[in-house]
């Protein structure tokens, strides 16, 4: 963060300063955390309220951390003890977002946003390392993409940073919209429209309407990044007034030809219109994360970037832990992609497993707990999900009360299909079934915990 005094945090939150010193107003900050365990010598701490717990009780251990400023929503009764300045504000959430908003507009940045119902990780991953090529990058970090996690991404910037690419998640209507006013990017990326989260949106036209909150933000001098798969290209390409690039296997401005997947991940030529064509060697299987890489390098046509520059980028490029990360233990092939988990992720995630060329007799296995926030269409989804590992000849696994349905449409079509309760019962049935030359891909939503399940049958050495 560059230096802020506590005089503009005041002024932008639009909070009292309460302070004992005449000069209290001139403090310098030089970060933002809200939580103690972080903080560092000139930082700030923003008390956050939670369901149990209150932010504000945390004040003294926030100076004897290093705070040199706390806005709090409630003073504390030995506040004056503190000893220094401190920003009253009525809610500190917003006083949160209110401070990143204004902090965004002091910076001489270019900002990348991304939506998405998938791979709004792996994109940023994958435009971060290709934007670094070029830039000075300050990304995302962890699951920093919402309402708390994109201000203080945003609040993170330093001054030399040229481009920022920020995740914008989401789960309820309305949610998108104020992370865009807060983060005023340029170039926006919707890497697609899913069934993530359809529990509170209830259509993919509900979640279409609300990602495409960032197509309407941009201005007409942005661009809007869209894959040539999505079957709402057109009703994106509606709804805002930057100029819209499309990036695709084999089709759009930004296309990849000659597509290969390979025991290692993928390659492909990288064609870019009026450019020479580079080769792009990828880490990660998958066709999906060839969309995703794909988006990230329209991303760097946009700000200017060769194809060259593009492409060693997404050669370098290191993905965020579990997802399609591969390790062997005992001779099995283990793909974790246990991060999370909605319908087509799943489906993407099958699709890459089957492509996997297998030796000598070797199984292939798909470890599956249950899809979160699908509301009436859960049973319907689970079934689709393990219908289709069950057509790909997979060998389905499926984790937890939650993930019945999915053993349930694996065995309409006569699949080798498991269901087990835990996973502790999962994991020593998958150990003693699968054999060296084995691959078997784990998956499911956070809720379900499947990297228990593969850290049990598989640990890493």
């Amino acid at each position: 963060m560059k230096p802020v005094t506590v005089n503009e945090i005041a002024s932008a939150t639009g909070g009292e300063l309460v302070s004992a010193a005449a000069d209290d107003g001139n403090v310098i900050v030089t970060s933002v955390s809200t939580d103690t365990r972080t903080l560092s010598t000139d930082s700030l701490f923003i008390a956050l309220r939670g369901d149990h717990f209150d932010g504000n009780s945390f004040a003294v251990r926030a100076v004897e951390a290093g705070a040199s400023c706390l806005i709090l929503d409630e003073l504390p009764k030995d506040s004056a003890e503190l000893d220094i300045p401190i920003v009253l504000v009525q809610d500190t959430l917003l006083a949160l977002q209110r401070l990143a908003k204004w902090y965004r507009q002091q910076l001489n940045i270019r900002v990348i946003g991304i939506t998405g119902s998938n791979g709004k990780t792996s994109t940023k991953d994958f435009t971060a390392s290709v934007i670094a090529q070029k830039f000075k990058v300050n990304a995302t970090k962890g699951n920093y993409n919402n309402h708390i996690g994109l201000p203080l991404s945003v609040l993170s910037t330093e001054e030399n940073d040229q481009v920022c690419v920020w995740e914008m998640g989401m789960s309820h209507a309305g949610e998108i919209a104020p992370l865009c006013q807060i983060s005023d990017p340029d170039i926006g990326i919707i890497t697609n429209i899913g069934t993530a989260h359809i529990e509170f949106l209830k259509t993919r036209e509900g979640i279409a309407e609300e990602k495409s909150a960032l197509a309407r933000t941009l201005p007409d001098h942005g661009t809007l990044i869209l894959p040539a798969s999505c079957d709402f290209v057109d009703y994106l390409m509606e709804r805002t007034r930057a100029k819209v690039m499309i990036a695709g296997n084999c089709r759009g401005i930004v296309r990849a030809e000659d597509l290969r997947i390979t025991e290692t991940g993928s390659a492909f030529k990288l064609c870019i219109d009026q450019q020479e064509e580079a080769l792009v060697k990828l880490s990660v299987g998958g066709k999906h994360m060839v969309n995703n890489a794909l988006l990230a390098a329209a991303a760097g046509h946009a700000l200017g970037m060769k194809s060259a520059e593009i492409a060693a980028g997404l050669n370098q490029a290191q993905l965020s832990s579990g997802r399609l990360q591969k390790y062997v233990s005992g001779g099995v092939v283990v793909i974790d992609d246990t991060y999370n988990a909605n319908p087509d992720s799943v489906i993407a995630a099958i699709e890459t497993l089957a492509e996997l060329p297998i030796h000598n007799g070797a199984r292939r296995l798909v470890v599956l707990g249950a899809m979160a926030e699908l509301g009436v269409h859960s049973d319907a989804e689970h079934r689709r999900v393990g219908k289709l590992a069950a057509e790909k000849n997979l060998t389905v696994v499926s984790v937890g009360d939650g993930a019945g349905q999915i053993y349930e449409g694996a065995i309409e079509i006569g699949a080798d299909a498991h269901q087990f309760d835990n996973a502790e019962s999962a994991a020593t049935w998958i150990k003693d079934f699968c054999k060296e030359g084995d691959s078997a891909l784990f998956k499911g939503s956070r809720m379900a915990g499947m990297e228990k399940v593969m850290n049990q049958a598989f640990p890493q050495n």
